[in-house]
């Protein structure tokens, strides 16, 4: 009886939505409704699979009993979130104050900044490998100005059927590298000497870290749920079926090319052109495409707000608005094209704080005293230890990240940075591309 107290407290306004609109849905285009306004357990899906978002499910976890507690507060204040879209720097000023906010703010919208470089930067390195016409720095003013039209789509709802062909997208490419790894075979001498110096090693760490940051969208994509409370279990769903792709797909590149991936950040340049290969990357060109608008789309809200035209309903008005934070994010791209240590550095030095270090501590602050877990929407499960298996986790953590991650994991990854920086300088044309003959 609880929970279902819960959920509908959780849910309150999205059900009146839904009532509201009820008559002039049956007016509407079921189409559109089937391929862009979507909100249900099957959309939050292919969201959290579109992310890669791996592991930390602990992390996940507090940070959804974070946006219930402020939703359900809110909704008992009556709050209308119909045009509000809540992220995560409104949750921790909610619970914690404004310095708590400021913070969350600074790092959430840098991480989200150079995750969307990165993916123009990957655009821009993979179509290479199908035209080498125009090097890599001509690629990405033009795949600048293709992202650029993600301003149009409102809010996550409209990404349905991106988010289901994006799965589809990245699952072809995953089985390709996997498959075509092992049909190219170990290449002559290979070596598989793995991190040697122990910069290798924490640059290494840093990426995963990077890699399992996927959920500093979390807030973002929940609010886009009918009933956001089950997105917890639809996140550890797709984290397994994430781990298929991943897993096999890394695996096998590594068991045929070994220590060459050192100095080949793409894949897709060690494997010979084919067909194949060519469907495999304009799949992931368009997966970076959809990706680029699930990480830029948190930071055109953030500016909707500041500028003030979030709550308008004209589109048109909020894409003009939006305009401005796709530039920085183009000219990053076109001076630190360095695909590959640019995500070490992004994960030693933001999603250490932004995924790791901020949230555990904010739920250790928020839950420390018996009040505060007496009221809270959820309890942590038993499995976990209950509360204080949840603040063992988050006290470990937060040692083990600001040490290895951020601390080794920051040197080494600023080390390689600056190792790219003196080798090919800032706004190089091609950065690691294979000399024409």
């Amino acid at each position: 009886m609880a929970s279902e107290k819960v959920e509908t407290i959780v849910a309150g306004n999205y059900l009146e939505m839904e009532r509201e609109e009820g008559d002039s849905k049956s007016t509407k285009s079921r189409l559109s409704a089937l391929f862009w306004h979507g909100g249900s357990v099957y959309d939050a899906c292919c969201f959290s699979l579109r992310l890669c978002v791996m592991g930390n499910n602990g992390f996940t976890y507090a940070v959804c009993l974070f946006i219930w507690n402020y939703r359900t507060r809110k909704e008992r204040e009556k709050v209308d979130f119909r045009n509000h879209v809540i992220q995560w720097f409104e949750v921790l000023d909610g619970l914690l104050g404004k310095h708590w906010r400021n913070v969350g703010l600074l790092f959430n919208c840098t991480f989200l900044l150079f995750g969307s470089v990165i993916q123009l930067i990957a655009c821009a390195s993979n179509i290479y490998y199908i035209n080498d016409n125009f090097d890599k720095r001509t690629w990405t003013y033009i795949f600048g100005a293709c992202c650029a039209t993600t301003v149009f789509i409102p809010s996550f709802h409209n990404y349905r059927i991106w988010s289901f062909l994006g799965l589809m997208m990245t699952t072809y490419t995953s089985w390709y590298l996997t498959i075509a790894s092992f049909i190219h075979g170990q290449v002559e001498g290979v070596k598989h000497s793995g991190p040697t110096k122990m910069v290798l090693y924490f640059t290494g760490a840093t990426n995963i870290l990077y890699t399992f940051g996927g959920h500093a969208v979390t807030v973002e994509i929940m609010h886009a749920m009918w009933k956001p409370q089950r997105f917890k279990l639809i996140y550890l769903t797709a984290t397994l079926y994430v781990l298929t792709l991943t897993l096999p797909s890394a695996s096998a590149v590594y068991w045929a090319f070994g220590d060459m991936l050192l100095n080949h950040s793409n894949a897709f340049s060690l494997l010979p052109r084919s067909g194949y290969r060519d469907t495999a990357v304009i799949l992931m060109l368009i997966h970076q495409f959809i990706t680029f608008g699930f990480a830029c789309t948190p930071l055109y809200f953030v500016w909707e707000k500041f500028v003030g035209v979030h709550d308008t309903k004209s589109v048109c008005k909020r894409a003009l608005a939006r305009l401005p934070v796709v530039i920085p994010i183009w000219f990053l791209a076109i001076i630190f094209p360095f695909f590959g240590p640019i995500n070490s550095t992004v994960g030693s030095l933001l999603v250490s704080f932004t995924v790791y270090i901020i949230p555990a501590l904010a739920h250790m602050i928020t839950f420390s005293s018996p009040s505060s877990r007496e009221n809270a929407v959820e309890r942590p499960p038993s499995f976990l230890g209950g509360w204080a298996g949840v603040y063992s986790m988050n006290a470990f953590v937060v040692g083990w990240i600001l040490v290895v991650g951020f601390g080794f994991g920051g040197w080494a990854s600023m080390l390689n940075f600056i190792q790219q920086i003196n080798t090919f300088g800032l706004f190089t044309k091609c950065y690691q591309c294979p000399r024409k003959a």
